[in-house]
């Protein structure tokens, strides 16, 4: 007899170590692809449980973007002191194409104003409606057709009632206006019993810009650089104030002297200021729009009135004059 012996294997035990040794390395694996999203099947492919997963992930992240710039959109206009809304009225979006010369070398925001960590750049006016800003109403339109633009009217409390076509001068409401990533500009319009316009461009100092002409001059800026020339820029920025202080403020004896020196500079050239369109003459056709005294004018002054409508940035104004 052998000195060893081998007992029997209980026939109710059954050893299959291949089937264990796949098992546990089965096991093995699922352990390491549970660490990681990057599970890869062994012919090379993403376990397409897992890209549901990343697709599910990226849909949320999209969705806490866009409620984050819409926050902070509503912080800006909210936080600003005079801006007390009451009504949304409309917003719109704009990308069409400037017909002037002078616009078409527009720099980036960021080149302008600077690196801005909102999701957009917001500008709220105050603006009283029996004073409406018709230059303003003409640069938002330049504005609009060389930036993303979400535009917005308010209605202030201290406003009993608001015409429609004021409620409705920035345009219809753009159906992506919750958006506010998607624009590049914020332009909100508060119809507001202020006894001068106003504009907050910054809610960090809250420091307003006075006045329809130093804010007609802001926002020119975002459309085309003042001339090089100090003499020409100079002459803008008095052809300016001849509009708001003379045009529209003034007395009839210095209307008509304004009427008179109009006549004068259009017959030495088709601008205000020479050969470009300018801030001047937007200034000066909307403040001679807007007190009635474009039929009493010389017969250069209707060519260059003409000329100025022909650009098709004045409609929005001449919508409030009708």
């Amino acid at each position: 007899m052998s000195m060893y012996q081998v007992k029997p294997v209980s026939p109710d035990i059954k050893i299959d170590l291949p089937t264990c040794m796949y098992k546990l390395s089965n096991i093995h694996t699922r352990q390491e692809n549970s660490c990681s999203l990057d599970h890869v099947l062994q012919n090379g492919d993403v376990d397409p449980a897992v890209r549901a997963l990343e697709a599910r992930q990226d849909e949320i992240m999209r969705k806490l973007y866009e409620l984050k710039a819409a926050v902070e959109g509503l912080a800006k206009t909210v936080t600003t002191p005079d801006a007390d809304l009451d009504v949304t009225v409309s917003s719109s979006l704009s990308s069409q194409s400037s017909s002037c010369d002078i616009f078409k070398a527009t720099k980036n925001l960021d080149a302008l104003l600077g690196k801005d960590l909102g999701a957009l750049r917001d500008i709220v006016i105050n603006a009283n409606p029996a004073q409406p800003p018709l230059t303003l109403l003409v640069l938002h339109s330049l504005l609009c057709q060389h930036y993303r633009v979400l535009s917005t009217v308010h209605v202030h409390s201290s406003v009993s009632s608001v015409p429609p076509q004021l409620l409705s001068c920035l345009g219809p409401k753009h159906a992506d206006s919750y958006a506010r990533h998607m624009f590049q500009l914020g332009f909100t319009l508060i119809w507001k019993d202020v006894p001068k316009l106003e504009m907050k461009f910054s809610i960090r100092n809250m420091c307003p810009i006075e006045g329809e002409a130093n804010v007609a001059r802001f926002l020119f800026k975002l459309l085309a650089p003042y001339p090089s020339d100090a003499a020409v820029a100079t002459l803008v920025d008095t052809w300016v104030d001849i509009a708001f202080y003379q045009l529209a403020d003034g007395s009839a004896k210095e209307r008509a002297a304004v009427l008179q020196a109009l006549g004068s500079a259009l017959g030495h050239a088709p601008w205000l200021c020479g050969p470009e369109f300018s801030l001047a003459d937007i200034a000066c056709y909307c403040c001679l729009s807007q007190n009635g005294s474009t039929s009493a004018t010389a017969a250069n002054v209707q060519r260059w009135i003409k000329s100025c409508e022909n650009l098709g940035h004045f409609g929005p104004a001449k919508l409030l004059l009708k």
